[in-house]
Order: structure tokens, then sequence, then C-alpha cells
């Protein structure tokens, strides 16, 4: 490494894993198909990095259900290869990362463990800037078409589903999305149904159905929904299955979105070639990072597709911002007691402020919840 073009080194690099519980049980299609438990807590990998000149950046991945020590514990094997790396070759740190841990793959929990890591690097970045990371990367706009998920579950009576959603709506969120793939179609009917009367027309809806339609089911619930206006069908099919969502997009005025799931820049690259969204929904920490993120935007950007990425909303707020189609980005609230600062909302949209890189600080609850930490230094 050329000393002159050195602008700095790490120097120390802890990382956090914090167990963060739901005040309910989650269920989706996924619980009422026997496939999953119900989700009662999010575990969070929390990296936060520093260096010589006095520079700090936080960074964070996550799991749901399971994986969430194990990513700290790759996290913990990887930390050491960050000391004495200048923090703003981030794709030649991220490149080390991987090769670091080659043996294990290039996606899913390895690339999950490298996220926390990698956002943390672009925090840092911004933050030297002076700049929200938004604006870093080259913002279109100030803020984004915000909808909100949380309050949509299966396992929320309609009575509540519909409290919940005038409730979003009055705090200015934009859109309303709703879990479906219930084992009995007639209910996700009668649930959408009552949903879309309540809200009027004019209110963007999304509907959910976390993989768990055969592809007869999924053309059978695509041409039932056609008639609600609705946004998007999402994950109406396995998140593999590129040909049978692409075959529903072909088939289909509803637009289709899917990609959470998928854990690399690579399988959404996949996912883009079959042509199997009309909106993808890339999630940063599930695929290493705010850097593979990118790369995804600029694919999907070529295919003139929408972007809506999936939940943390704390990070993807910034990134939607920078894409050039109006975006959308996923309202949870469950984050909220993780950091000392709130997201503006209003009239339909969520705003980025002027503070720099992400703007979020760990509140004291977040260290309460701390479960685990290990620090390394040069």
């Amino acid at each position: 490494m050329n000393a002159a073009s050195t602008m700095d080194r790490i120097t120390e690099v802890t990382i956090s894993s914090v167990t963060l519980p739901l005040p309910t049980g989650i269920s989706d299609a996924k619980v009422l198909t026997g496939r999953q438990r119900p989700m009662t807590e999010v575990a969070v990998l929390f990296a936060e990095i520093g260096t010589e000149a006095g520079c700090t950046g936080l960074g964070l991945s996550y799991a749901k259900r399971a994986g969430g020590p194990a990513q700290f514990a790759h996290a913990q094997e990887l930390a050491p290869v960050l000391l004495g790396a200048d923090p703003s070759d981030i794709a030649k740190i991220w490149d080390k990362l991987l090769w670091a841990a080659a043996s294990v793959g290039r996606s899913g929990l390895s690339v999950q463990a490298i996220a926390a890591f990698d956002i943390a690097l672009w925090d840092l970045k911004a933050k030297r800037a002076g700049l929200p990371l938004a604006k870093l990367l080259g913002a279109h706009r100030d803020s984004v078409r915000c909808y909100n998920t949380s309050g949509g579950f299966l396992h929320a009576p309609i009575e509540e589903v519909l409290e919940r959603a005038e409730e979003s709506l009055a705090h200015g969120i934009g859109g309303i999305k709703l879990k479906v793939g219930h084992p009995d179609s007639a209910v996700d009917l009668a649930r959408v149904t009552a949903v879309r009367e309540k809200l009027g027309d004019q209110v963007p809806l999304m509907v959910d159905a976390n993989q768990q339609w055969d592809r007869a089911t999924a053309r059978r619930m695509c041409r039932a929904f056609e008639p609600f206006g609705l946004t998007w069908i999402e994950e109406p099919l396995d998140a593999y299955d590129f040909d049978g969502h692409a075959r529903l997009v072909s088939t289909f005025d509803t637009p289709i979105a899917t990609g959470e799931m998928l854990t690399s820049a690579a399988q959404h690259a996949q996912l883009m070639r079959a042509g199997g969204a009309d909106i993808v929904q890339p999630d940063a920490p599930r695929i290493g990072g705010i850097s593979p993120f990118l790369r995804v935007m600029a694919l999907a950007d070529q295919e003139n597709l929408q972007l809506a990425p999936h939940f943390v909303r704390e990070v993807h707020l910034h990134l939607a911002a920078a894409y050039a189609r109006e975006p959308w980005v996923e309202h949870f609230e469950w984050f909220d007691p993780l950091f000392n600062e709130r997201l503006d909302i209003a009239d339909g949209r969520m705003h980025f402020s002027a503070r720099p890189g992400l703007g979020i600080t760990r509140s004291d609850q977040a260290r309460a919840w701390t479960v685990a930490e290990h620090s390394v230094r040069a």
C-alpha cells in the first residue's frame, strides 16, 4: 500500500449482537402453512468502525428466527481483517472480507456478516464528507414514497388491520401492504376486499404471499386480485422460481414484486435476466451491504425496473433516494427503540435528514438489549 495515497487507517472494530423483542408474535403465510414458527424477536448485528483520524461509522445486519448467533460468530472471525485498511477503500475491503471466508460461499450468512461492516464504511465515508449518505451517492430526491407492512400481518383480525391502516395513513404513510397466502384463499380475498372498501381506490395497496403459492394457485390468485388495482403482488412463488415469476409478469397487469429473500447481487442478476419481476426488492443487509446493493440498483435501472427495498428503512431510505426511478421504501417501526433519531414521514413520503451518514446513533435501549460484544484493535 502506498502510504502517500492512504487517507486514514482503521484502528478499531466493535461488533455487537442485539436481541430486539417484538411486542407480539408475528405470523405470515409461512406460519399458517406450518413452515415457520411465529416471529417474536429480531437478532441485530451492529458494527462500529473507528479510525486513526477519529472517524467512526455504524453499520448493521439482522436475522429473523434463526442465524443471529452465527452472523455474530462470523463477524467476529472477520473483524481483524479490517484493521490497518484505509476505510475509503470500500470495494477493496469488501473483496478482502469475502476472500477471507471464501470456503463458506459468496451469499447467505457469509455476506450478511460482511454487510454490517460494509454499511459502517459507507456511513463513515459520508460522515467524513459531511453529507447524508443519499447525497454522497447522488440523490435524485429528498424523500421517498413509503408504505406500511407491520399492521397487515395474518395473525391480526381484520378489524385490527383496518384500524392500523387508517392510523398509518393518518401519520403520513403513503400506502398499505397486506399479508396474504392464507391456506383458505377466500380469507385472503375477504381481507383485501375489506381493506380496499375501507380505504378507497386511491390508496396504494400491496399484497404479499411470502412465497406460499404454487404456480397454479399463484395464477388463480393473481387473476382474482386484478380488479383491486393493486400496486403489486409480492412473492407469489418461491423466491428462486425466476421462470415462474416471469410467467406471471408476462400474463397479468398487476406488477409482480420479489427479491427480498435473495442473498447476493448475482442472484438478483439471474432474476432480472429471467424477467422475473416488475419491481425488485433487494435487501442490503441480506446481499452483503451497500456495495452490492448499488450493483443491483444499476442492473435494475438498465432493465427499466421499479425499486422497493425490503425492511431496514434506516439504510434503504438513502439508497432508494439515489435511484433514478421513483421507488418505494417499506415502513416498519420495529427498529425504532434501537436508535435515538426518528425519520420524518409526511404526505405519503419518508424524508432523510441533513445529518451526515445514515444519520442514526445507537440508543441506550439497544445497548441494554446487547447479548454479546467483541472488539479488536490495531
